[in-house]
């Protein structure tokens, strides 16, 4: 499925905003302010930057259905599993400042109901169990680990940071299309370890607390 070419992300600078990037996301001000479409353009806060990405391709939103489809399978079949999937919902992460629309998030069915009941806009990191992003041409970077040059933040060491305990990498460049599963974040250092990695049409297997297999057949790269 042929991604489309406009898949370009920018950082943006606040010197003309009323108030720090942070701030202005939380409240939900943002993209008002920076005159974003309302056409699925997404903004976040990451390393306190602004960074405005345009909204995903059907391929990579089939890519990110398949996993919240397995656990809503699971869920319907295995009793007492309680885990739920939230798609591009808000994450607050207050102790770095940052704001984060992650492409998925899986929380436990209490973390869900109480956050329905009270109207909640955005989620806190510890109430995520697991976040999951599918990477895009135009903002992959933001999504894996930071290169040792400069080591600019990504969401990956914000993640670590706050203690998510973990996060599923779907990269989709054709370079090394692969799935990684990462786990034991040190929050001090902002990293996590490697636990396993999978090529495309290979079946993930998410461990406890999950313990549930995720088929990858008819995931692809994005075209080159």
């Amino acid at each position: 499925m042929k991604e489309e070419s406009r898949n370009v992300s920018a950082v943006a600078h606040y010197y003309t905003l009323p108030d720090t990037p942070y701030d202005l996301w939380v409240r939900g001000e943002l993209a008002d302010f920076l005159h974003l479409p309302d056409d699925g353009t997404r903004v976040e806060v990451i390393g306190g930057e602004i960074v405005v990405s345009p909204g995903p391709t059907l391929a990579h939103d089939l890519v990110v259905s398949d996993i919240s489809d397995r656990f809503a399978e699971v869920r319907a079949t295995r009793p007492g599993f309680t885990w739920r999937c939230v798609q591009t919902t808000d994450l607050n992460l207050i102790r770095l400042g940052d704001g984060y629309v992650p492409d998925l998030l899986v929380i436990d069915a209490d973390v869900a109901r109480e956050a329905w009941q009270t109207g909640a806009r955005y989620l806190l990191p510890p109430q995520v169990d697991l976040a999951v992003e599918v990477t895009s041409p135009s903002n992959a970077a933001n999504d894996r680990e930071p290169g040792r040059l400069g080591r600019r933040p990504t969401k990956w060491g914000g993640y670590a940071s706050m203690g998510i305990p973990y996060y599923l990498l779907v990269d989709r460049d054709p370079r090394t299309p692969r799935t990684t599963l990462y786990a034991r974040p040190d929050v001090h250092a902002g990293t996590y370890e490697v636990l396993t990695t999978w090529k495309f049409g290979e079946t993930i297997h998410l461990p406890e607390p999950f313990g549930l297999d995720i088929p990858t057949d008819g995931w692809e790269p994005w075209d080159r």
